[in-house]
């Protein structure tokens, strides 16, 4: 995620292009070119909750670059360093991942989100309810940049209306309703 560029999401098919990644030299951090699985650039399809929080994320960007200016060097990333801490005018480059993680954890508990919610679940709910409408398996699987639609079914085939049944037995056991039929 850290090489997400602005100029590759899709925002209409709510669509993410992986094409850069952030890598490690020395005691610093680079963008390079992906080259994962031989595509030029690979694409995601994501849940439109994550596009509402990348708005967000553009937004609390923009108000940034404003307010750094000259100390600003776009690198049209959508996680780029801010001014926190400006040093060596790193500000709109790229940042360390445990940073990040770090400053995840901070958002993730300020929003009430549970202790093991992370970005990628907003994924996994574009799969899900790609499953949930009988959308084809293997294109699902396809999309998803899964190795197989056996691997996505296992990992995703779950179904809502079978999970929401047996919580609904569950709670009904639990208060003795289940014995009333």
């Amino acid at each position: 995620m850290l090489g997400w560029k602005w100029s590759l999401i899709h925002w209409d098919e709510c669509a993410i292009e992986l094409a850069w990644v952030v890598v490690e030299e020395g005691n610093t951090y680079r963008l390079r070119k992906l080259t994962k699985d031989g595509d030029d650039n690979a694409i995601i399809y994501v849940d439109q909750a994550l596009m509402n929080v990348l708005k967000w994320q553009k937004e609390r960007q923009d108000a940034e670059r404003e307010r750094l200016g000259d100390l600003w060097v776009d690198h049209d990333l959508v996680f780029a360093r801010d001014g926190f801490k400006l040093y060596r005018r790193e500000a709109g480059g790229p940042q360390d991942p445990e940073k990040v993680s770090a400053r995840w954890r901070t958002a993730r508990n300020r929003l009430h989100l549970p202790e093991n919610f992370r970005l990628h679940d907003w994924r996994a709910s574009k799969i899900t309810n790609d499953l949930d409408n009988h959308e084809n398996p293997v294109e699902v699987s396809a999309d998803a940049r899964h190795h197989s639609p056996g691997y996505t079914m296992a990992r995703y085939g779950r179904r809502r209306a079978e999970g929401a049944k047996k919580l609904a037995a569950s709670s009904a056991a639990r208060i003795g309703l289940s014995s009333l039929v």
